[in-house]
């Protein structure tokens, strides 16, 4: 049976579930308040609880409990695994979080770490049952059409460099969520499909680990300490009669790419080589224009690209000629080649990975730390690149069909 608890927790809103002999307490907070994360430290100091569960996955937990976290990030593996996107946007969040910190002297997550703190002190276990954040992500990327996750890449990236106040408006609706919630809040609005991800599924899967982490302990007593927009969704959830294990593979999975996305990198590649053999097959003098076209546009542009990021010149030079090969090579994008360059030439320095949550706050900060310049040179040669590629496409078309 679920019920609140208005005594014991105050104004924070609070539901009772008792599921297979296990009593959960969800304490819905506000992750920009100060009084939830007091709620939280009296809770923990009472001794009532067995166990403390929080909204956190284990790298964003690491990421909060170890500061110099930072100093172990390999650039290169970075950016040969394919994973400098989801890096970009977990500095994102922790970019959105300082200017929080720095505009109202609030800290979010105060109640993560006041949880975390009081248990080990305590003696009872933590309990991580949020997904992975590069899974969420890459659920809600993968629900989304090719339009659709491209505004959200670009909105996500220059969303970074935005000098907009943040509003009290914001900070309410952060308090009725979390953060990764309201980062992409303008797009979740208007896509069913990442309100999904973000809220609903992380909604059951924290349901589902609560009962994983608890299974045959009968008599215990959890503590869950959530983001007030997860406390409905997931208490819903905790009721429910499934499979666990199940239903945290299912939501663990990564759905497959779109078919369209997984042969449009062939498909370019099989148009531009016929194009160029047809204008070969008309005249030496059209085949070497059509591949003087697509080296120019898609090569410079993917070096104004990496100029705009304020890449090292010899880096710049690497996109001109790069960029040409790499848009008919499916397995590898201009970025990955442009970025590892960058972090060769410009090699990040300690201080660079110490500050580099403080930096990432501010727009001239992410092109004056070394490692973060990486993840820019990374975007916007790439971002140079694709544009580049259906320029010159078209382009070659318009010399074909002369």
């Amino acid at each position: 049976m679920t019920h609140a608890h208005p005594e014991l927790f105050g104004d924070e809103p609070v539901a009772h579930v008792q599921r297979d002999g296990v009593d959960y307490a969800l304490l819905g907070t506000a992750h920009v308040s100060r009084t939830s994360a007091e709620a939280v430290e009296r809770l923990i100091e009472s001794g009532h609880y067995d166990a403390v569960a929080i909204e956190l996955c284990a790298s964003r937990y690491q990421a909060l409990t170890e500061q110099e976290s930072w100093r172990n990030l390999n650039l290169f593996s970075v950016l040969r695994e394919g994973k400098a996107g989801m890096m970009m946007a977990s500095l994102a969040l922790g970019a959105y979080q300082r200017r929080i910190a720095d505009q109202f002297g609030i800290e979010p997550g105060a109640e993560m770490k006041a949880a975390i703190t009081g248990a080990k002190k305590a003696g009872v276990p933590i309990q991580l049952i949020d997904r992975e954040i590069g899974v969420t992500l890459r659920r809600a990327s993968r629900r989304l059409s090719l339009w659709k996750r491209w505004v959200m890449i670009n909105g996500l990236f220059f969303s970074m460099f935005s000098r907009e106040e943040i509003t009290e408006e914001d900070i309410e609706q952060l308090k009725e969520g979390d953060l990764l919630t309201q980062t992409f809040s303008e797009f979740s609005e208007a896509s069913p499909e990442l309100y999904t991800s973000l809220i609903a599924e992380r909604d059951s899967y924290m349901a589902a680990r609560l009962r994983q982490e608890n299974a045959n302990h009968a008599g215990r007593r959890v503590l869950a300490v959530l983001g007030a927009g997860h406390l409905a969704g997931t208490t819903s959830a905790l009721e429910a009669q499934d499979d666990p294990a199940a239903r945290i593979s299912e939501l663990d999975s990564t759905p497959p790419s779109s078919r369209i996305l997984k042969i449009l990198p062939w498909i370019i590649l099989v148009a531009v080589v016929t194009g160029f053999a047809v204008g070969f097959s008309r005249s030496p003098e059209l085949g070497l224009a059509l591949v003087l076209t697509w080296v120019v546009i898609n090569g410079s542009l993917s070096a104004f690209g990496a100029l705009l990021a304020r890449a090292h010149p010899l880096t710049i030079v690497t996109a001109l000629f790069a960029a040409p090969l790499t848009s008919l090579n499916p397995t590898i994008g201009a970025g990955m080649v442009t970025g590892a360059v960058e972090a060769w030439l410009r090699k990040p320095r300690v201080a660079d990975f110490e500050s580099l949550r403080d930096d990432v706050a501010s727009l001239s900060g992410w092109f004056n730390n070394r490692v973060s310049r990486v993840f820019v040179v990374f975007f916007l040669s790439n971002v140079g690149s694709a544009a580049g590629t259906w320029i010159a496409g078209f382009r070659m078309v318009q010399q074909l069909v002369e």
